[in-house]
């Protein structure tokens, strides 16, 4: 008898993007960090309006409590995302910024996390272009692709789980 494994079921989640607006691939983007994917995979989005909703149910990581400019949201089966509102708008210090949840917070699919003022980060002299990622480095993700179309209605982020 040949020793045939059982090919296990490879779990997928996919997700829709927590901000309305228009793609922008990761590799435009102005900063390295992310442009390179060195931080991990995904999308970046140039957001029609300022308001970042969550994606799936599940809880709020990490939220930069000072700026409000980067929140970490982890789905119930235990991958985490990274929505970070704009490039160097850590400098704003929350100006500008609202968030509506915190460290900690369990949050529905849909719920509004943050609101941000597209027009005053801008005057300011900051793109407000937001990535969406996949941080590299979690043990629960087995790979990343990015399902793009021309809005943020027609893509998502597929996640395949180990």
């Amino acid at each position: 008898m040949f020793g045939f494994r059982k090919k296990q079921a490879l779990k997928v989640r996919e997700i829709s993007l927590p901000l309305v607006g228009k793609i922008v691939p990761l590799e435009q983007v102005e900063d390295e960090a992310f442009s390179s994917g060195v931080m991990g995979k995904g999308i970046a989005i140039q957001p029609e309006t300022g308001k970042v909703f969550s994606p799936f149910k599940g809880k709020v990581a990490h939220l930069m409590d000072k700026s409000k400019h980067a929140i970490i949201l982890e789905d119930e089966c235990g991958f985490q995302i990274l929505i970070h509102v704009g490039m160097n708008t850590v400098s704003l210090k929350g100006e500008g910024f609202t968030a509506h949840v915190k460290t900690g917070d369990s949050i529905e699919e849909g719920q509004l996390l943050l609101e941000f003022d597209i027009a005053a980060i801008e005057q300011a002299g900051y793109t407000v272009v937001t990535p969406v990622i996949v941080p590299n480095g979690q043990d629960k993700v087995k790979s990343v692709e990015v399902n793009q179309g021309n809005t943020t209605a027609e893509t998502t982020i597929r996640i395949h789980l180990n």
